[in-house]
């Protein structure tokens, strides 16, 4: 099985930089996109890959955020937008961003997620920290009621110092905050879910973001915010995850995992 997850930073660009003639030498059997950065309309068609179903959850904004979940098989149950399964919580502001879709298949939640970033003021980073707080307990309660989860999307939280290039450089900085980082530990440490990179390669230091300043990409300065993480047993699924540098389709990189059926 093989699972990837891809910023493209507007689907139309990435569609123009060749990504779907890519995805189609994958044979990926699921596919999570973040920052569609379109409405329904705008989709191409390169972007509706036959054999495949797709589902995508919209911004209103026009150009902004959005997200898509591919795969092969019909899944059993679709969820767009955390409010439509997350019901005691008031996800209104998020489900307004085009944050979240979740396609149930069996006993298996596959997310793709697009968590808010916080680099843009204060006001961001207050959005993005309530989006952390109301988004532990409902993964939390996935996993406590024996789904086995796999989350993939940008998290724009790189976890330690090992996820990115300049640490020391960024302790304070949207994204390498210690109160996010905390998160991170909380989510893995005391929930239980599993970095599936982190997991295999404990000491590699790869990156799956580079900023378009300076010589980031050249320079491979980057940062590690692009996860699947997962339940305990999905991620002993896992016997490879890579990240896809042979061509750019964004800012970001495709993020491959393959598991074990």
């Amino acid at each position: 099985m093989k699972i990837i997850t891809a910023n493209v930073n507007g689907i139309r660009s990435a569609t123009k930089k060749g990504f779907w003639d890519w995805f189609a030498a994958q044979d990926a059997d699921i596919l999570c996109l973040q920052e569609l950065k379109a409405h329904e309309h705008q989709i191409p068609e390169e972007a509706k890959p036959e054999g495949y179903f797709h589902h995508y959850h919209f911004a209103e904004k026009a150009g902004y955020s959005g997200v898509a979940l591919y795969s092969r098989i019909e899944p059993d149950a679709v969820f767009v937008g955390l409010g439509s399964i997350d019901t005691d919580v008031d996800w209104a502001d998020m489900d307004a961003e085009g944050r979240f879709v979740q396609a149930d298949f069996g006993n298996v939640s596959i997310i793709s997620a697009y968590f808010p970033s916080g680099s843009s003021s204060e006001e961001r980073q207050a959005v993005k920290m309530t989006f952390l707080e109301r988004f532990m307990p409902f993964v939390a309660r996935l996993k406590d009621a024996g789904r086995e989860v796999i989350l993939c999307g940008d998290i724009n939280i790189a976890h330690n110092e090992i996820d990115l290039k300049n640490w020391k450089g960024n302790k304070k900085n949207s994204g390498f905050l210690p109160e996010e980082r905390a998160w991170m530990d909380t989510l893995f440490n005391e929930q239980g879910f599993v970095d599936g990179f982190r997991a295999l390669y404990p000491e590699k230091e790869q990156y799956s973001w580079w900023s378009n300043r300076g010589q980031a990409r050249a320079n491979n300065v980057g940062w590690r915010i692009d996860y699947h993480i997962c339940t305990p047993a999905s991620a002993a699924r896992f016997n490879e995850v890579s990240v896809y540098r042979d061509s750019w389709f964004s800012d970001h990189a495709p993020v491959i995992a393959t598991l074990n059926d």
